[in-house]
């Protein structure tokens, strides 16, 4: 299959989008935070595709994107008044939340639960798109399922070229991570922090939610809880001091850090916006490491931690000979 490279800034490029996923094609989208890979919500054998394309595992929900707050009524019921005041605040945005699933969503989408993830994304084009669509489409991030998220086109051609429709390119991602999702089912909680914080959720539902840790959830009710994520195939290594670092890695391993370190390493800037691309860059280099700082900046930032854990968890040890255990 060849994958067709669209511009998002063309409007024939965009109905062509929009005409692949009507025809039943998975189309990677733009959006603020990742790069989706979409399909429209009410055709079950193209959501299948997504989860066959990636190798994602069927417990593990999509989320759902919605040209409108208005149009979320199609997808959830009995809403709350809270998720009300939150679209209001936070979308079109970066805020994910989990809702009671309408019976009109396939029980595919929420791996089978009886929630369902929403969110609508703020970029104008992919809003337009899904309105040229027809209905809301289900777009987990388009990248194989346990790697790096992809922040560009060329990202996702990387994981998907050839086994996709199309890409439609608009960039690189603003916001570089996934959105934040909030569970309003409940107890309310953040079940995976993003660039909505948990004191921005509080100036509007008065209280500060709990950020669940994935291992108290027999079944993720949203993605990124229950596996291994966003991890390249170089080994991550979260370290507290440079001293961590064996004087043999300089030359052949990444330091990720927020503020530059100097000689002798190799080191790169840790950032919202770059922490995908340096983990797809450390790759291709072939480097034997990478090692992330973790400076109080970094500590206090749970959205950028969350990532960092994934990434590191049960990653393959590196020895001084540069083979990977």
């Amino acid at each position: 299959m060849t994958t067709l490279r669209l511009d998002a800034s063309k409007p024939d490029d965009i109905e062509r989008a929009a005409s692949l996923l009507r025809e039943g094609k998975l189309v990677a989208i733009p959006t603020e935070t990742v790069y989706g890979l979409a399909a429209r919500i009410g055709d079950e054998r193209a959501i299948e595709q997504i989860f066959q394309v990636k190798g994602r595992p069927h417990d593990n929900p999509l989320i759902v994107h919605c040209a409108r707050i208005e149009d979320i009524e199609r997808v959830a019921t009995r809403i709350p008044p809270i998720a009300w005041r939150l679209f209001e605040r936070f979308a079109p945005g970066p805020l994910t939340l989990i809702l009671e699933r309408a019976a009109t969503v396939p029980a595919v989408v929420s791996a089978g639960l009886p929630t369902v993830a929403v969110r609508v994304p703020s970029p104008t084009v992919t809003c337009a798109l899904i309105e040229r669509v027809g209905e809301a489409v289900v777009a987990p991030s388009a990248n194989r399922s346990g790697r790096p998220s992809p922040t560009t086109a060329e990202h996702v051609f990387e994981d998907l070229g050839g086994s996709i429709a199309a890409v439609l390119d608009a960039g690189r991602c603003s916001i570089g991570i996934e959105s934040t999702v909030l569970n309003v089912v409940g107890t309310i909680a953040i079940v995976r922090p993003g660039v909505v914080t948990a004191d921005d959720i509080a100036e509007v539902i008065g209280f500060q939610p709990p950020i669940v840790e994935a291992s108290v959830q027999s079944q993720p009710i949203a993605p990124g809880m229950k596996y291994r994520h966003y991890a390249p195939a170089t080994p991550v290594i979260l370290i507290e001091s440079l001293d961590e670092i064996p004087p043999e890695m300089y030359c052949d391993s990444v330091v990720l850090a927020t503020k530059p370190i100097g000689q002798p390493w190799v080191a790169r800037l840790l950032s919202h916006q770059t922490l995908y691309d340096e983990f797809r860059r450390a790759d291709h280099e072939q480097r034997r490491a990478i090692y992330v700082l973790l400076t109080p900046d970094v500590r206090g930032d749970d959205a950028l931690m969350n990532r960092l854990r994934k990434a590191a968890a049960s990653a393959p040890t590196t020895d001084t000979h540069g083979s990977n255990q």
